[in-house]
């Protein structure tokens, strides 16, 4: 039985960059909290039950989550990791959890090692804080990990600590870097070390990295139909609308050159409370379609291999923001995480995506009733005026705003 890793994010809590660059107090939970819906149905903004607004600087929170994810069959936390040449950020959660023997779950790291823009989207528009890649990062960044290789509770793969690099495409010299970091490794007693590349922004392979394995991070390499059009929006949008049954179903029968392959599913996945009109929103999400995604997963790994270690990943506990949480919000309680629970214990029941993409149809008739309805108030209006014509004769301008109105306003 593969074990279960949630991703995990720590930006709950303020910090004095943050307050720098969106203004003081600062958390993940002000972008959620300002979210709202941009059609008929979406559901915005998600709002959080069982802990509430919280702060990761409290420990009884954490003990908390732990101790609700192990009830629901959550197997250990990927945490990111916030390291710029020697600078690290959202760590404190991280750093008491280390200290915390009462933290009692397993838990790993992901290198979030792209630069953080005022878009949220890592590109080169306005940086906030850069990843630079100086001469002795190699070194530096891996020496920084020693602790957490070196707790009990940190996640092994076949003996070897299991490290994911978000972006190994912006590594100067990535095969370097891996050499660098097995090196100081051995030499510091840890020993071998497994590192995973995050198959992310477009990379499919993590072999040209010289890395030991990949890790899908769905919604990621979509290769899915834009809906967007479909969607009768309030405003503009610019950004991508895809359903959840067929990003599944693509994951799912996706085969890799590379086949050392993790999956990794999404419970559902709206980022539209950080980029507003340029985000990418998932339609047809429910509890019942993840726990169908989510057991396909776990059946398939295990098929594909039989008697290996291996790892199934969430993406994620607590990606509120993201609309990509498993902790309980309002509308659906705690059913998300009863569907991991389903998908773990009983992973060969037979399931099936929804059949009804309801959101989509909703909305599109939405998009087709307003034409039709100005078509009928146009024809009768048509009918009617059409009576007058004789009386208009008598008043050219008034004639001519009636036409004008008849013609659609042309």
């Amino acid at each position: 039985m593969p074990r279960l890793i949630a991703f995990y994010l720590t930006q709950f809590h303020p910090i004095p960059e943050n307050d720098a660059w969106w203004g003081k107090g600062f958390t993940e939970w002000t972008n959620v909290t300002k979210a709202q819906p941009l059609f008929d149905g979406h559901n915005q903004p998600h709002l959080p039950t069982d802990f509430g607004f919280y702060d990761l600087r409290v420990r009884e929170t954490r003990h908390e989550q732990i101790r609700l994810a192990k009830e629901y069959g959550i197997d250990g936390f990927c945490y990111h990791y916030y390291w710029f040449s020697g600078t690290r950020l959202l760590n404190q959660p991280l750093d008491d959890m280390l200290a915390d023997p009462e933290s009692d779950m397993p838990f790993c790291l992901c290198w979030a090692n792209e630069n953080w823009t005022r878009r949220w989207d890592a590109a080169e528009h306005e940086i906030l804080i850069a990843q630079r890649y100086l001469p002795d990062d190699d070194l530096n960044f891996i020496k920084s990990l020693v602790p957490f290789f070196s707790d009990p509770r940190y996640i092994r793969v076949e003996g070897a600590p299991f490290l994911i690099v978000y972006r190994p495409q912006h590594l100067p010299d990535a095969r370097k870097t891996a050499a660098v970091w097995r090196d100081y490794c051995r030499s510091a007693g840890i020993g071998e070390i497994h590192i995973c590349a995050a198959l992310t922004h477009g990379n499919l392979d993590y072999v040209q990295f010289g890395f030991d394995s990949g890790v899908e991070f769905p919604p990621h390499n979509l290769q899915s139909k834009n809906l967007a059009k479909n969607i009768a929006f309030r405003d503009p949008f610019a950004g991508y609308v895809v359903d959840y049954r067929e990003i599944a179903t693509t994951y799912l029968d996706r085969r890799y050159q590379h086949p050392n392959v993790f999956r990794g599913v999404f419970p559902a996945w709206d980022n539209t409370p950080r980029t507003g009109n340029r985000g990418v929103i998932v339609l047809d999400t429910s509890p019942e379609n993840y726990e169908c995604w989510l057991a396909q997963a776990i059946s398939r790994t295990t098929q594909d291999f039989p008697g290996r270690e291996r790892l199934v990943f969430i993406n994620a506990w607590n990606e509120w923001a993201e609309g990509c949480h498993l902790e309980p919000d309002r509308k659906y309680q705690r059913r998300y995480l009863e569907a991991t629970l389903g998908a773990r214990n009983d992973p060969a029941r037979k399931r099936s995506f929804s059949e009804a993409p309801d959101a989509i149809l909703a909305s599109e008739a939405q998009r087709r009733l307003l034409p039709d309805l100005r078509a009928v108030l146009a024809y009768h209006a048509y009918l009617t005026l059409g009576r007058l014509s004789g009386w208009l004769k008598g008043y050219p301008r008034l004639r001519r705003v009636v036409r004008w109105v008849l013609n659609g306003g042309r």
